[in-house]
């Protein structure tokens, strides 16, 4: 991984991404000092321009970003950092720079699709035709999906694993929407035993 530190006068702008939800957390910089110890540590660690120094994200509240996976970008002056964050990354308490939780990803993309079909009544969609049929019969899908997937749960094949896993979430997807649910208010409640 070579970067240009010279074009920015030794310092080049740092993304950090949440490596999980790919939500963007913050900018900061980094001199190659900074670099090296986030590489070597596994943590994040800027320069800092207004206090002239090395500063590790999370050194006085220990709001740490634990680096996941670190690349350079085209020109070699960016990099994009992906980090779990230890909580809150914001200095006003904000989970990110950019405004607060953000857990989006294509799961919500096909939550969408989804939703779609079934308010388009999308004649020859699969996602419709079950809809159609019933809480009992979307119910009884996610029911069939589920023992399938603890089926190969037993078993060593990891495709068919992750295959029975999607189309167990796919169904209960469906099943969500039938309910009036989202996703998003499913994660609010595992958010909410986690305290």
């Amino acid at each position: 991984m070579k970067i240009n530190f010279n074009k920015g006068n030794g310092l080049v702008p740092v993304l950090i991404q949440d490596s999980r939800t790919l939500q963007m957390l913050m900018l900061g910089y980094m001199n190659e000092e900074a670099f090296e110890k986030t590489k070597k540590e596994g943590r994040v660690t800027f320069f800092s321009r207004s206090k002239n120094r090395l500063w590790t994200k999370g050194e006085e509240s220990g709001n740490f970003l634990t680096v996941k996976s670190m690349a350079v970008d085209c020109d070699q002056d960016t990099v994009l950092i992906k980090a779990i964050p230890a909580k809150v990354v914001c200095h006003t308490g904000s989970f990110s720079c950019f405004g607060e939780k953000n857990t989006k990803g294509f799961l919500y993309e096909l939550e969408e699709k989804i939703a779609q079909r079934i308010d388009d009544q999308s004649e020859g969609s699969y996602t419709y035709s079950l809809y159609r049929r019933g809480i009992n019969k979307m119910a009884q899908k996610v029911g069939e999906e589920a023992v399938e997937l603890v089926i190969e749960a037993k078993d060593d094949n990891a495709e068919l694993f992750k295959n029975e896993a999607a189309d167990f979430l796919y169904h209960f997807l469906i099943l969500l929407k039938a309910k009036g649910f989202s996703l998003e208010d499913i994660e609010k409640t595992l958010e909410n035993r986690n305290r």
